[in-house]
Formats: C-alpha cells, structure tokens, sequence
C-alpha cells in the first residue's frame, strides 16, 4: 500500500506526539520504558530543556523514533498517560486503511469500464489481503461489496460503513488478543 506525503507527515507527527508523552513522564516512570538506553538517556535530558531547545530536542527525538516500532511504546504510555494517543493511532490507521480500499475500489472500477468489461462486486483487493494478515476477523466479502457500492454510487454512508466494519474487525481481534494471553 502506497503511503502519500501527507500521510508520512501526519504519522511523523503521531511519533511526535508520543515523544512529547515520553518526555513527560517522571523519571522513575521512565526508567522502566522499554525504549533503549540512548533514547531513555536523550528524553531525561528533555525533561530539563525549556523553550526552543527543548522543541529542537524532541524533533530529534521523533526523526530517531519514526523508523523505530512503537507498539511496546504507545502501549506503555497507555499504562501511564491513558489510551488516547494508542487509540488516536489505530483511528488514523482505519482511515487509512478505509480510503485505500474505497481508491483501489475506484480504479478498478475505472480500469473495468476501459477495458468495457461488466465490474463484478467480488473483486480482488490487495488491501484486503494485508488486513486479513493482520486481522482475521475481518469479512472480506462484505467490505469488498461496500467498497464497489461506494465506487459505483459515491454514498458516503457506504464510507462509514466500511469504517465502522474495520472498527470492529478490530475491537475483536483486540478482545482475541487479549482472551488469548
């Protein structure tokens, strides 16, 4: 799946964010993160800047984290800070998930009207097979169905609807996750 500009710069942004989180937590708190020595080190160091140095400092904090996972992290800040930075991250990632499969839905639709061949609601997505692998529980069939409704019609209700599908693919794979452990 193909990531525009705009989006790579709102999840440098979702970095920076948690990296603010990060560097406001107490330094006992801190100790435990499971961050390595070197960004634990520079984040007690932001803990005593002030100003312009500080925002320069967790800049460079957030270019170090952006291509590091953050799962450990975001779910460490939950146990500290709140779910709401994990849960703001998992919206972005349903949107985005959301409108590739509605864009991939569109060109295939454009690509079976060049071609004059009758488009078929049961068509071959690869978003859909990256989300299955991430998340059985989704229904292939029914978001495949609502993306072609939504290519052929423009609703946005059928928008929603695939993202309220998404949703709860992944509240239930979460409840699985957790059963699970």
């Amino acid at each position: 799946m193909e990531i525009s500009r705009s989006e790579q710069k709102r999840r440098v942004q979702e970095v920076g964010k948690l990296v603010v989180e990060l560097a406001g937590l107490p330094p006992a708190v801190l100790a435990s993160s499971p961050c390595g020595e070197e960004i634990r080190a520079l984040l007690k160091t932001a803990a005593t800047l002030s100003g312009g140095a500080r925002q320069r400092h967790l800049k460079y904090l957030t270019k170090l984290l952006k291509t590091e996972p953050l799962d450990e992290l975001y779910a460490y800040i939950s146990r500290h800070r709140g779910k709401g930075l994990t849960e703001r991250k998992q919206f972005r990632e349903l949107e985005q998930y959301r409108d590739a499969l509605i864009n991939e839905a569109i060109e295939e639709q454009r690509h079976c009207a060049a071609m004059q061949v009758d488009w078929e609601e049961h068509w071959h997505s690869r978003t859909l097979v990256e989300l299955a692998e991430k998340m059985p529980e989704i229904d292939v069939p029914a978001l495949t169905r609502l993306a072609s409704l939504f290519a052929r019609t423009r609703n946005p209700r059928h928008s929603r609807e695939i993202f309220r599908s998404l949703r709860a693919a992944l509240e239930q794979h979460q409840r699985a996750n957790t059963a699970g452990r």
